[in-house]
């Protein structure tokens, strides 16, 4: 049942659910609804082109009943000089909206990793937290403010501290992608950051191991493998004598832990650090010989497959005998992937007496000795993965002592 009568406080607290409506006696199209659980709003009632529309004006109790008639007012006013105010309130809303997609974290956060999640949600959220790592200073800013002159004086505070090019290129390309997606999407309307070109890189320096600091390596970790096993017959004995339950007898397995066949199979198929913790015994074909990188976990998005040579081979099969259930190749709790080597891959380093190594490198070491063996670099390409041949010409520079013999076999 609708009501005719003014609009007062009055009024107002006389509605009962019943009423549904009160529309007031002074201005057409003002009126206040009441909801069944007694809830009060106002509204605007009013055409434009033949069109009928419904403003809100507001809700009893954050607003009064003559505040209300005072808005009432305006956007009658408003209507009557053909504005339509619903309409108009919409796209207000809508800027304000993208207005706040505009800042820097909140459209990292809400529009452009949701975007990479669909790209490939192995990398996207590594590169949105590079991008907030980076340029944590910018993150409240609105994108139209983020000048290339910004940039450049960001980049060389980084310079002046020591911070290598690499390193700064890796800061500053994902931030220019971002950028230029939301130019695309019409969240801004130009950046200039293509101004800001990458430093050059010396890729010709590629730290790989020598023929004598793999043979330390590979020591190293036999060693390492015999001290485990001896500290584990010395631990049981200790707790045979005491009638404690024994630990697994380490003494006829190949490795006693994941450490060792992780190091052989990064330097056999030269997979980086992520693929390696990630793959799962289902993308391992041992009876074909073949390792399948699935797209969503490599770097590039692209599905690969590499081939397992007689070393690489021969630890996965031990490796898989001695964990034949595991949903992972290098399992840490059950069903989950190993996350952390670091302090493992330190001190391997240091007992084989090996600097400035990091396990990325057995990557580099990996091609290097394909590329002195001969190998094509785009076959070199392919096995690692590289979206492109550019990546992989850093290669051609190694191994002086390699090209050296070449050139000898014409002087």
């Amino acid at each position: 049942m609708a009501k005719r009568e003014k609009i007062t406080n009055t009024s107002v607290k006389a509605l009962i659910p019943e009423d549904w409506r009160l529309n007031d006696t002074e201005i057409p199209g003002f009126h206040a609804l009441i909801s069944k659980a007694g809830k009060v709003s106002y509204y605007l009632y009013y055409r434009v082109n033949g069109k009928q529309a419904n403003y809100k004006i507001g809700v009893h109790g954050q607003i009064t009943p003559a505040q209300a008639r005072d808005i009432a007012k305006v956007k009658a006013g408003e209507v009557a000089n053909g504005i339509d105010v619903h309409k108009e309130m919409k796209r207000s809303r809508r800027e304000t909206k993208e207005g706040k997609s505009a800042i820097l974290e909140i459209f990292l956060n809400e529009k452009y990793l949701p975007w990479l999640m669909t790209r490939n949600a192995r990398t996207a959220e590594k590169t949105v937290k590079v991008i907030k790592k980076g340029f944590s200073s910018f993150l409240k800013r609105p994108l139209s403010e983020i000048t290339a002159f910004d940039i450049e004086k960001w980049r060389n505070e980084k310079r002046k501290i020591g911070m290598k090019p690499a390193t700064v290129n890796s800061y500053v390309n994902p931030l220019k992608g971002a950028m230029s997606r939301a130019v695309e999407w019409g969240i801004i309307k130009e950046h200039d950051l293509n101004k800001v070109k990458s430093l050059k890189v010396d890729n010709a320096v590629v730290r790989f191991l020598s023929e004598n600091e793999e043979c330390s390596i590979r020591k190293a970790l036999r060693e390492r493998d015999s001290r485990i096993k001896a500290e584990r017959d010395s631990g049981n004995q200790f707790r045979e004598a005491r009638n404690y339950s024994l630990l697994p007898d380490l003494k006829k397995r190949q490795f006693v832990d994941h450490l060792e066949p992780l190091v052989l199979l990064a330097m056999n198929t030269g997979m980086r650090r992520g693929e390696l913790l990630s793959l799962e015994w289902f993308n391992v074909d041992l009876t074909n010989r073949v390792i399948t990188i699935k797209g969503e976990k490599a770097k590039s998005g692209k599905t690969r497959h590499i081939p397992l040579n007689g070393e690489a081979h021969t630890s996965l099969s031990s490796w898989r005998e001695i964990n034949p259930q595991s949903t992972y190749v290098f399992e840490g709790e059950q069903g989950k992937p190993i996350t952390d080597i670091k302090k493992a891959w330190n001190n391997l380093l240091e007992a084989a007496n090996i600097n400035n190594f990091r396990f990325h490198d057995l990557r580099h070491h990996f091609a290097s000795k394909l590329v002195m063996a001969g190998v094509d670099l785009n076959t070199v390409r392919e096995l690692l993965g590289h979206g492109n041949l550019e990546m992989t010409l850093r290669y051609a520079h190694l191994a002086p002592e390699h090209k050296a013999a070449a050139v000898n076999l014409i002087g």
